[in-house]
């Protein structure tokens, strides 16, 4: 009757083979660890075993975190690609550096692309084909576990074969049991031994045998395993400086090019801003923001609040220099006794007749002369001294608590909205303390340089100070 095939190679005979294997095994195994049974031990393989597990576990765990490395640039790129686009898209044609900034988003996603295949293949490649070498060693190593039980258990078996030798070395014959021995007749209980004994040998003989050939089979997988476990667990340190000099330098020079994109970017785009500002200041004012050339500045630079406020000055005289009052002047001082003189010799004295003494002199026609003469006096001193209107004592004592270079105040008639940081914010009814420029080559037509009085008085030299319009304001 043939045998039963089970598919793949196997034969009920087979499967039989192996489970007896199996049964054989597992009680060697109890039989050693009841200690009935001798093991075979080997110190130096165990090490080499302990060490292939750990190089294992490090191995995969690398491998795992290169893979996880991996998906992440894999995913920066995606997102590196995504804002490079956005940014193509928004830069309009007519911007500076338009074809700068194209070549650079391209050239960015070609870093990335090569960047990433680098490390496929130097880095992903070599540790899997270095991974790829364990699952064999460590089927080997187990299987060398199960002969090294089969050679055990066949040196067991051979040991306990041979106990039943005589000590004299004859085998030992025991009397009849079963029930052929017992109906065995006296003249064949010779032939019967003789059976016995050529059993006897024949199980000693088989038990050798299949010693033997457990132990080759054995010694063959060991032996390759002594070798090989050494070798490979040596061999991890110069894997790991390749994979990590790869890494690291695949991503230096990956940086380094990206960096140089990045600072090319980073040039164009303040290129960009400083032509875009002075673009933009050129076409609203023509002039810098510092207050030069402020003349020229288009109404639109100023936000006017409702009202009808004047429009900004264009070509307003400039402010003189400040220039100190004249002296002021009081009738009947500094005047000169010779001149009050002078002006009694033609009107002063009377015309008084002496040729006849003995007539009484014409006193009313004196008297009358007299005043007249007072009054020539009067209208006299006038003409020689101007007229001076008093001024109030406020007005005297102001430039003693006024800001320096101090000219005058002013009272502003119409909002003024600053939007430049160095002009002056102003409400309808604010007085202004007018100033001289700290470089009178700033100053510009229409526009003069103050501070509100009132954060004068609280801030003093503290207090804001900038450039309005002369024609929004009234001299006080």
């Amino acid at each position: 009757m043939a045998e039963l095939n089970l598919g793949k190679g196997l034969t009920a005979g087979k499967v039989a083979s192996n489970v007896q294997k199996k049964l054989t095994r597992a009680q060697e195994k109890v039989l050693q660890k009841l200690g009935k049974a001798d093991e075979t031990k080997d110190v130096a393989f165990e090490e080499g075993v302990i060490n292939f597990n750990k190089q294992y576990a490090e191995g995969s765990k690398l491998q795992r975190d290169l893979r996880a490395y991996l998906e992440a640039v894999k995913a920066m790129h995606e997102s590196s690609k995504n804002v490079q686009a956005c940014l193509a898209d928004m830069y309009e044609p007519d911007w500076y550096g338009k074809n700068e900034v194209d070549s650079i988003v391209e050239d960015c996603d070609v870093l990335w692309t090569d960047y990433h295949q680098k490390l496929v293949d130097h880095a992903l490649i070599s540790m899997d084909t270095y991974l790829g070498q364990f699952p064999d060693i460590k089927a080997r190593i187990a299987k060398r576990d199960r002969k090294l039980v089969d050679y055990d258990s066949a040196r067991h078996n051979y040991a306990t074969t041979h106990k039943t030798k005589k000590k004299d070395g004859g085998i030992k014959i025991t009397k009849p049991s079963s029930l052929l021995e017992r109906a065995t007749p006296g003249w064949a209980q010779g032939i019967l031994s003789a059976h016995n004994v050529a059993q006897s040998s024949l199980s000693r003989g088989q038990a050798e045998e299949e010693l033997e050939r457990a132990q080759k089979v054995f010694e063959e997988i060991n032996i390759d395993l002594q070798e090989e476990l050494p070798s490979l667990w040596n061999s991890r340190v110069g894997f790991y400086v390749s994979t990590f000099q790869s890494l690291a330098g695949f991503e230096e020079k990956f940086h380094k090019e990206i960096s140089r994109l990045d600072q090319d970017l980073y040039d164009t785009l303040e290129t960009l801003e400083r032509t875009d500002t002075t673009s933009r200041k050129t076409g609203n004012s023509g002039a810098s923001s510092s207050g030069t050339n402020r003349s020229v500045k288009e109404a639109s630079n100023h936000t006017l609040r409702p009202g009808g406020p004047p429009p900004i000055p264009k070509s307003p005289s400039k402010l003189k220099p400040a220039v100190p009052p004249p002296p002021k002047v009081t009738p009947c001082k500094e005047l000169k006794t010779e001149n009050i003189i002078n002006l009694f010799d033609a009107a002063a004295a009377p015309d008084i007749s002496v040729t006849s003494p003995t007539e009484p002199a014409n006193w009313d026609s004196w008297g009358e002369s007299a005043a007249a003469a007072a009054t020539t006096v009067e209208e006299a001193v006038t003409e020689e001294t101007p007229a001076v209107v008093p001024e109030p004592t406020e007005e005297a004592s102001e430039p003693a608590d006024m800001p320096p270079g101090f000219l005058f105040k002013v009272q502003v008639m119409h909002d003024y909205a600053a939007n430049d940081t160095d002009e002056l914010e102003m409400k309808t009814g604010d007085v202004v303390l007018v100033i001289t420029f700290d470089n009178p080559d700033e100053q510009d037509d229409g526009w003069l340089m103050g501070m509100k009085q009132e954060d004068w008085k609280q801030n003093k030299e503290n207090a804001a100070k900038g450039v309005f319009p002369e024609n929004f304001t009234q001299r006080l």
